[in-house]
């Protein structure tokens, strides 16, 4: 399985399949992912922001609340009898005065301290009793505002001012971030004749800011309308003043900021009752924490889909490479080349290899075509009517038994009419009529190469004419046939014609016919037809044997044909049976069929068949007559296609003999040893490629293959020498050749295999 797996990946096909399927994945899965997050981080993002917002808002409105509130409570003590001037400068009233600010600082949570003073007096009223300026200027020391600033500013406000926070000192050791509040009295009077202070302690304004936005961590500023820092609170962080000004010129809402190279956000609002602005600014992965969550959230379920995704499309790429995958080892163990590529991938797409090696199959199987049809054709003539014989089969050869009758002619090529016309001619004449068709007649036929090389035959179908005799519709389609060979090729075959049949099994008697009306033909004559059907005029006596069964009955037995023997042998005998002849002249006729037997076996070599001979005894009972005769062609057959096989076999001894001695001929050719052996180029291929279990091309190519394989390791011969040595006249061709079988070229694979490789290979160039 690793193993596999570690191929398939070294596979661009296999890569490619994986990315398609995780592309098919990925594609709508980042769609739906982004528009989930960016729906889902929106609208919390949204909620967040407008809920900081309302709480900001709420922030301000407190604080306005608070400020009106100390507005309220100075409109309070300006008209308070117990604090007008008199009154306080007053030592019996100056403790009741005392009382009531008391009373007014305790009205408000934020009040520090309150303050009372009417305009250029030396001293200053608070809820802790009277007490001269100088001595409140020792008592709160304020490092940004001094004695001479803050007594005029208590004598000049003329509208309420609130003062930046600034560090105060109270007393010897005390320090206090506070505020000045001051408020002129009467308020909004043109003359104020006086004004109430109050101290604010700065954690009262930004701890409302802070109590509100909760857990958020970050900065709180409030500005005055003048764009001055009012309270601040920093959590121990700082930012310089260019970036405060930028933040109190925000516009009200929420921003994102850079400060300090990080992302900011900033949430900003305005009072409408004093000026105000109130700014909050925290770091945004803090501010949209519950964002981020769920961002992590999606970034891992997404990662653990695609993980998932990977996984499937792994399983998918394997499922829909594995064919491919066995039909490129399939084409490897099919194919010519003899690398032994192992788990090694081809250089290119599988896809291609695959298209590379189904082409050269199909061409493989183009250049046996024509051998494979004709072979078939062969069997059906020499045995007739075979299981085997799918119709499948047929139909992948074109051919087509669709009509109703049947017959066979059986050529000679004859005297060639000019005695310069080559053997060419009669192999074109062979391709030509491999399939014919004559549609006046309404005849197809199909050609078949015997194993003679001046020999073949022609299967005929036909519908017979309703109007016309069959013997004359036959000899027409035979004429038609002679008529176009004489008229393209200037060929006078000799032509023997079997009897027509109903059934394309039968066609081997057909043949048989043929054959024997081929053999009688004279062979002074110029050409000519034979007709078996006229081989031998009607007898006389209805019992004599007619002559044509007699010649076929010779002809089956040469052909090793046992069933169209048996069959001959029994229309004889019926014929015998029927006319019931005398005694006598009953054994005479059997004797004529045994002595034809007996002939026919001699003139083919086969003499020791005496105890196969009918006894005397046989000829008292024509049944037992009859089973003797039908041994004796069976013994007679077997003797012939034995016969043929060690002819076949030494031939093929033969052929392989004269082919190693000379492959490294460059004119050895199909067609030339067929002509040396003396039998067709279709029976020579098929019996070459039975035999040794490659075509004879493929045959050609190893053995040329081998000897330059053998010259390039033992010796120094260039390259181009040693291919015309073999046979081989295109150099460029067979370096191709080569490494396609070999994987390298015969440079390095010299180098590779001769003991002097390496430095061969740097005198010896392709």
């Amino acid at each position: 399985m690793k193993r596999n797996l570690r191929r398939y990946l070294k596979s661009k096909l296999f890569l490619k399949y994986i990315w398609s399927y995780l592309f098919i994945l990925l594609l709508p899965l980042v769609f739906v992912t982004v528009f989930i997050y960016q729906s889902a981080a929106g609208n919390l993002r949204e909620e967040i922001e407008q809920s900081h917002l309302n709480q900001l808002t709420q922030a301000e409105s407190i604080v306005d609340g608070r400020m009106k509130e100390l507005g309220d409570i100075a409109s309070r003590i300006a008209y308070d009898d117990r604090l007008i001037s008199y009154r306080v400068h007053d030592p019996f009233y100056s403790r009741e005065a005392i009382d009531a600010l008391d009373q007014y600082k305790s009205t408000s949570s934020i009040i520090g301290d309150v303050f009372l003073y009417f305009h250029h007096d030396d001293r200053i009223y608070s809820s802790q009793g009277l007490s001269s300026l100088d001595v409140f200027s020792e008592k709160y020391i304020f490092q940004n505002w001094s004695k001479d600033s803050l007594m005029g500013d208590l004598n000049d406000v003329s509208f309420p001012t609130m003062r930046p926070a600034d560090r105060v000192i109270r007393g010897t050791y005390r320090q206090q971030s506070l505020l000045a509040y001051l408020v002129p009295i009467t308020p909004n009077s043109p003359n104020p004749h006086a004004t109430v202070m109050y101290l604010i302690d700065e954690s009262e304004l930004t701890g409302l800011i802070d109590s509100i936005l909760g857990s958020y961590k970050g900065l709180a500023y409030i500005f005055d309308n003048h764009g001055q820092v009012l309270a601040a609170n920093n959590h121990g962080e700082t930012i310089n003043g260019l970036d405060t000004g930028h933040l109190f010129s925000l516009d009200p809402g929420i921003h994102s900021v850079e400060l300090g190279g990080k992302a900011h956000s900033v949430v900003s609002t305005k009072s409408d009752m004093n000026g105000w602005t109130y700014v909050t600014l925290m770091p945004s992965d803090q501010f949209f924490s519950s964002v981020l969550h769920i961002r992590s959230f999606i970034i891992m379920l997404f990662s653990i889909v695609v993980l998932a995704g990977i996984g499937i499309a792994l399983l998918l790429a394997r499922r829909q490479y594995h064919p491919i995958s066995a039909l490129v080892d399939f084409a490897n163990s099919k194919s010519r080349n003899d690398r032994g590529t192992g788990d090694a991938l081809l250089p290119g797409n599988e896809l291609e290899h695959i298209r590379s090696a189904l082409q050269e199959y199909s061409s493989r199987a183009d250049l046996q075509e024509p051998y494979a049809r004709n072979h078939l054709l062969l069997r059906l003539l020499q045995q007739g009517e075979d299981r085997e014989l799918e119709p499948d089969l047929l139909e992948a050869f074109n051919i087509r038994f669709d009509r109703s009758q049947f017959f066979v002619i059986a050529m000679e090529r004859g005297e060639l009419a000019d005695p310069s016309q080559d053997y060419q001619d009669w192999q074109t004449l062979a391709s030509l009529l491999a399939e014919v068709d004559i549609p006046g007649l309404r005849a197809s036929a199909y050609s078949v190469e015997l194993p003679r090389r001046d020999q073949m035959a022609l299967i005929v179908c036909f519908d017979p004419h309703p109007a016309m005799e069959s013997f004359i519709h036959m000899s027409r389609i035979v004429d038609a046939v002679r008529s176009n060979i004489l008229e393209a090729f200037d060929l006078n075959p000799i032509m023997g014609v079997g009897t027509g049949y109903s059934q394309a099994g039968q066609l081997n008697q057909s043949f048989i016919e043929a054959c024997s009306a081929l053999e009688f033909h004279t062979p002074s004559e110029k050409g000519g037809i034979t007709f078996f059907e006229k081989l031998a005029p009607a007898s006389e006596e209805a019992f004599w044997i007619p002559k044509n069964v007699l010649l076929k009955l010779s002809q089956s037995l040469k052909q090793g044909s046992h069933d169209v023997s048996a069959h001959m042998i029994g229309e004889a005998m019926t014929s015998l049976k029927e006319g019931s002849p005398s005694p006598l002249l009953s054994r005479c006729i059997c004797f004529d069929i045994l002595n034809t037997m007996l002939k026919t076996a001699s003139e083919l070599g086969i003499h020791h068949i005496t105890q196969e001979i009918p006894t005397s005894s046989a000829f008292q009972s024509l049944d037992e007559f009859e089973g003797q005769l039908r041994k004796l062609a069976s013994h007679i057959c077997t003797q012939v296609q034995q016969e043929t096989k060690h002819k076949e076999s030494s031939l093929k001894d033969q052929m392989l003999g004269y082919i190693d001695q000379h492959f490294m001929d460059h004119s050895l050719s199909l067609e030339s040893l067929a002509d040396l052996f003396e039998i067709s180029p279709s029976h020579f291929s098929r019996t070459f490629k039975e035999n040794v279990g490659l075509n004879f091309t493929q045959y050609i190519w190893q053995k040329r293959m081998e000897e330059v394989k053998r010259l390039l390791m033992t010796t120094q011969e260039p390259l181009k020498e040693i291919i015309g040595r073999v046979g081989y006249a295109d150099t460029p061709n067979f370096i191709r050749k080569f490494k396609k079988e070999t994987g390298y070229t015969p440079g390095q694979f010299r180098k590779l295999n001769h003991p002097d490789g390496v430095l061969l290979g740097e005198m010896l160039q392709d």
